[in-house]
């Protein structure tokens, strides 16, 4: 009976380690605590399979406590409310959509094999405790604490990581010495990075053979791999996507790659709650620029103040782009935006003439990676003829205003990573578009304590932008509808839903046979789910 009562459990610890392991990995294997944050937050929201599992837990040690050991009936016991508690959280599961699923990396199976260990040793030693009910509540106990277990596990492999990441990145470096001639360009701010590294590697592929870092591979593993795996010794340029949680990281990328080229997209409030503050993002963000050696070339945004206003360490060549600052090197004017896509005039420093270029993208971020992009091509030796022709055949990236058409609704695909002035460029584009025009939302994340202020503004501004929106999770998007009330925003046009999944479904019921333009902005990772 007592090894018949363990099948439940059995499946509900896999599945429980299966969605810790994969929270984990979300969350960067625990680096700067971010694991044990969520953890101790979902703890603390008492889902309704924790609270039945607290219940149980209390139930198994009522029974040590006074000695209750009925091997039939707490076994019986045991295989109903593992099995109860299994099905409330797949049913749990299936409410809430998984946007980013679980990578079974080289990582992934060094850990399933040291929790594999884990829990071999934990049984061993359980098998002594004599009671029965000790046994069904220590591993109850186990159960409610994977998370725990996992962040013990990480412990663990810490020095098998640092010495296959050591031989990953020796091996990277090596590669890099080789390649003599090969030249790096290193990209980063608070936002835009993948856009601006897609448009660049689009335009110089006219003229060289330019690797750009594979989807987001902008950390040290990300590189190492873009370099071990994917650089080719035809390739005449690396143009390195670099991200950053914390002030260092970029400079440690730098010192890596080596770039003699760097873009520095735009200084926003992304990721602020983890940064700690706006002056360490402004700091980490520049690293790019001051790791640029005496003879290469940053080009820095003329219209974020952040940028203007900071005092540069390095003496490399600085190229302004703008569209609003007329004392730029490179600047865009005469912006037109259609819903199939945008025109606009290129102006040289130090050119008299206006050069027109058209593109399929949308949004004024992405009119500055391209003015970036051509900053530096100009520099690269790329003509006029070729940068227009690149640029009228530049592709939109994943899940940035991708346009997607779906019968007579189109989607404004903005789902990727949402920020302050992204969302509000954004909802500029949708403003332009000739039909019922709806957005989607969950809102803005990673603001810190600015995270109420920033979302209800972003409320505000959808007043003359949308004829209707549709937000996704109550508790989350209530910055947002306090914002869409304080612009006295029609509540017969506001509408509040669970998920991502019956959002879609009220925008084809609202979209009816009308032309509908429908803005995705940001799409929360599992980690966020309500």
């Amino acid at each position: 009976m007592f090894y018949v009562s363990l099948i439940p459990f059995i499946i509900l610890l896999i599945y429980d380690f299966k969605k810790a392991l994969h929270m984990a990995q979300q969350n960067l294997y625990n680096d700067d605590k971010r694991f044990l944050k969520w953890t101790l937050k979902d703890m603390k929201d008492l889902k309704t399979p924790f609270k039945c599992s607290l219940v149980v837990l209390i139930t198994y040690l009522i029974l040590v406590i006074f000695k209750l050991d009925s091997k039939v009936v707490t076994g019986i016991y045991f295989f109903v409310v593992c099995l109860i508690i299994l099905i409330l959280k797949i049913k749990e599961n299936k409410s809430s959509d998984v946007k980013i699923s679980l990578k079974v990396t080289a990582r992934v199976k060094r850990l399933i094999f040291t929790n594999v260990l884990l829990f071999i040793v934990f049984c061993v030693l359980i098998s002594f405790a004599g009671s029965y009910n000790f046994i069904y509540l220590l591993l109850f106990l186990y159960d409610l604490l994977i998370n725990f277990v996992i962040m013990l596990s990480i412990i663990i492999n810490k020095p098998v990581e640092k010495m296959v990441y050591l031989s990953y990145k020796n091996k990277a470096v090596k590669k890099l010495n080789d390649m003599k001639n090969l030249k790096v360009i290193g990209i980063t701010g608070s936002y835009g990075k993948t856009s601006s590294k897609n448009i660049l590697s689009d335009i110089l592929n006219v003229k060289y053979n330019a690797l750009p870092s594979p989807k987001n591979f902008n950390t040290p593993y990300g590189l190492i791999i873009t370099v071990n795996n994917h650089l080719d010794k035809f390739d005449d340029i690396l143009i390195a996507e670099m991200g950053a949680y914390k002030v260092g990281e970029i400079k440690e990328l730098c010192d890596l790659v080596k770039p003699k080229y760097g873009i520095l997209t735009k200084i926003g409030t992304a990721h602020i709650e983890i940064f700690g503050s706006q002056e360490n993002i402004q700091k980490g963000k520049f690293e790019l620029i001051e790791s640029l050696p005496h003879d290469g070339i940053g080009v820095l945004n003329g219209d974020d103040k952040l940028q203007v206003n900071y005092k540069l360490k390095n003496d490399c060549k600085i190229i302004w782009i703008g569209i609003e600052n007329k004392d730029v090197d490179v600047r865009a004017v005469d912006i037109k935006t259609s819903n199939k896509g945008t025109s606009f005039n290129v102006i040289f420093k130090g050119d008299k003439n206006k050069y027109p270029f058209t593109t399929k993208l949308l949004g004024f971020n992405n009119i500055y990676n391209i003015l970036a992009a051509l900053a530096l091509s100009k520099e690269f030796g790329l003509t006029i003829e070729q940068m227009k022709r690149a640029v009228s055949s530049v592709r939109s990236v994943e899940h940035r205003l991708e346009l997607r058409k779906a019968g007579n609704i189109t989607y404004i695909d903005d789902s990727y990573n949402s920020n302050p002035v992204g969302s509000k460029m954004a909802l500029e584009v949708l403003k332009e578009m000739p039909g019922l025009r709806i957005v989607m939302t969950p809102g803005m994340v990673e603001l810190g304590d600015k995270s109420y202020e920033l979302n209800k503004a972003f409320g505000t501004f959808m007043k003359d932008s949308s004829d209707k929106v549709i937000l996704v999770g109550k508790k989350i998007t209530k910055p947002i509808l306090d914002g869409l009330k304080e612009v006295k925003y029609n509540d017969k046009d506001i509408y509040v839903v669970k998920s991502t999944k019956e959002a879609f479904s009220l925008v084809r019921s609202l979209a009816g046979n009308k032309e509908s333009y429908v803005l995705i902005e940001n799409d929360l990772p599992d980690i966020y789910n309500e």
